[in-house]
C-alpha cells in the first residue's frame, strides 16, 4: 500500500482526488494541505511514499515543497498536478525532481493508474 499526501489549495480539487482514490486498496491518504509550509511539515511527519503536487498554491509554492521533498526527502515520488503543464513547465518540474507532471485538465483521470504502477513497482 502507499501513503500518499495531498497538497491542492482547492478544496473541490482535493475533494474530487480523495473521491478518485476513496476505497482504492492500494492507496492510503495519510495527508491533505492546502499551503506549502502546511505540507512541508506534513511530509515530515507522515514521510509518505508519494506527493500529489499543486504548484500554484494560495500560500506558498509548490516549488518550495518540491524542492524541500528532492532535498531531505528524495525517496518520496512527487507527481505534480498542474494547469500549468506546457513542456517548460513541465521540462522545469521535472528538472527539480518531479517523478511525473500531469495536466489537471486532461491528465486527471491517470492518477490511480500511476499510484496502482508505483503500488506494483513498475514504471507507470
Amino acid at each position: 500500500m502507499l501513503s500518499v499526501v495531498l497538497v491542492e489549495d482547492s478544496p473541490v480539487v482535493r475533494e474530487r482526488l480523495v473521491d478518485l482514490l476513496h476505497g482504492d486498496a492500494d492507496v492510503q491518504i495519510v495527508g491533505q494541505y492546502a499551503d506549502a509550509q502546511s505540507a512541508i511539515q506534513g511530509v515530515r511527519n507522515t514521510n509518505p511514499d508519494v506527493v500529489l503536487l499543486d504548484i500554484k498554491l494560495g500560500a506558498g509554492s509548490g516549488m518550495q515543497v518540491l524542492n524541500f521533498i528532492t532535498r531531505f526527502a528524495p525517496h518520496v515520488k512527487v507527481i505534480v498536478l498542474s494547469n500549468y503543464a506546457e513542456p517548460q513547465y513541465r521540462s522545469r518540474y521535472l528538472a527539480a525532481g518531479a517523478f511525473e507532471v500531469l495536466d489537471k485538465s486532461n491528465e486527471f483521470e491517470r492518477v490511480p493508474t500511476m499510484l496502482h504502477a508505483l503500488a506494483e513497482n513498475r514504471p507507470p
